[in-house]
């Protein structure tokens, strides 16, 4: 069962506001982005990648900010993300904008945990610029699951976790995150934020993860209706 954030816990945890503002902080430290901006209602990221060129970010489905972020968006492969679900979001999009498959905002108190490599398997991580990066590899070398943070503060951002097809099912991806994990407690980070596709809801729900929002993305496509993919 996925556990959704109690509002009563200690005050060590992070509130949504921070966890957003963590995540797209980190998020622009592990790729490698220009640093957000605040723009009324969130957050702007100037990302640059064809079908990706920026992507605002809000804590909330606010209608008269969605109107008018809606109302000023013009350029192809402009996304929007919201804390909220579909039904609050799509009211306020014309129909150049494609609503995507909901993803999961969620966080968690980094605790220590073992990052032992099953056998046939080792795993390794690498710090640099404030992103931390795991890889786990099979004995004849190739790579079998990855997956890096980025920090911001005393939070770091997961992001990138992925296992190869012929190495799934066998606990990598719980290895990788558990790794990640105790790279940042080791540079004295408290929390972790991510946002999950429907495929990681569950696995994240398992390492202790709570569910903070349902978060809706939306891309701007072309006058032909074509849309890019971040």
């Amino acid at each position: 069962m996925i556990k959704t954030y109690d509002s009563s816990v200690g005050s060590s945890a992070l509130t949504l506001t921070e966890a957003v503002r963590a995540w797209v902080t980190g998020w622009s430290v592990s790729r490698g982005a220009p640093a957000p901006v605040e723009v009324p209602g969130g957050y702007r990221i100037d990302v640059g990648l064809p079908g990706h060129v920026r992507r605002y970010v809000l804590p909330e489905a606010d209608p008269a900010v969605l109107r008018d972020l809606v109302a000023a968006a013009t350029e192809p492969g402009t996304w929007i993300k919201v804390c909220a679900p579909a039904g609050r979001v799509t009211p306020a999009l014309t129909p150049r904008w494609e609503v995507r498959d909901p993803e999961f905002m969620m966080s968690t108190t980094l605790r220590p945990a073992d990052a032992t490599a099953p056998d046939g398997y080792t795993v390794r991580t690498v710090t640099a610029d404030g992103v931390t990066e795991a890889e786990v590899r099979a004995a004849d070398g190739s790579l079998a699951a990855s997956g890096r943070t980025g920090r911001t503060g005393g939070v770091v951002v997961f992001d990138r976790i992925a296992t190869d097809a012929a190495h799934r099912r066998r606990g990598l991806g719980s290895l990788v995150m558990r790794a990640l994990g105790a790279a940042a407690l080791e540079r004295g980070a408290e929390h972790g934020v991510l946002v999950a596709t429907r495929e990681g809801l569950s696995l994240y729900g398992a390492l202790g993860w709570d569910l903070r929002a349902t978060v809706t993305p939306c891309v701007l496509g072309a006058e032909d209706g074509g849309s890019g993919g971040a």
